[in-house]
């Protein structure tokens, strides 16, 4: 009985390196179809758009993305360099945006003078926005184009009937 058991596990085992070995050439890697002893040829760096023009967002509640470089830009328990432009008190001068209300809340709901401990690290959620051809389709449509869509529909059902 005992040398049964070992015999089925040993078959067992068996099997399953075959199969793995079977689906080794289908396995994604980074590699993808270059040879273990070739160096595969390395990817164009992409470019940081930095023409200050706001996109569009690409899925519901999306944070605004970085519309110029942050190369160097200094975001840490002393300095956010974010803030010298984006702050309440500093977008008359710069003309940038300022950040939405909701990052001077803490978690109680409760507004702060200063930007908010939770929301200081910008990089946590916005990136820059880099010049590239996306890598899948995207069909998102932002609500607002929904619903003007819809009334404009509704409305020419409306003139059709009073005709």
């Amino acid at each position: 009985m005992n040398r049964s058991k070992l015999t089925f596990t040993g078959l067992g085992c068996v099997l399953a390196f075959l199969a793995l070995f079977a689906t080794a050439n289908e396995i994604a890697t980074l590699r993808d179809a270059t040879a273990i002893d070739t160096q595969q040829e390395p990817e164009v760096i992409p470019k940081v758009n930095n023409d200050d023009v706001r996109r569009s967002r690409a899925y519901p509640m999306q944070p605004p993305l970085i519309p110029h470089k942050i190369d160097n830009y200094q975001v840490d328990l002393n300095v956010n360099k974010c803030m010298s432009c984006h702050s309440r008190n500093r977008t008359e001068d710069s003309q940038a945006p300022m950040v939405s209300v909701t990052h001077y809340m803490d978690r109680d709901g409760n507004f702060l003078a200063e930007i908010s401990p939770r929301r200081y690290f910008c990089n946590q959620c916005h990136v820059v926005q880099y010049d590239t051809k996306a890598l899948v389709e995207n069909q998102f449509v932002d609500m607002n184009k929904l619903i003007q869509a819809k009334q404009l529909e509704s409305s020419k059902k409306d003139g059709d009937t009073n005709d």
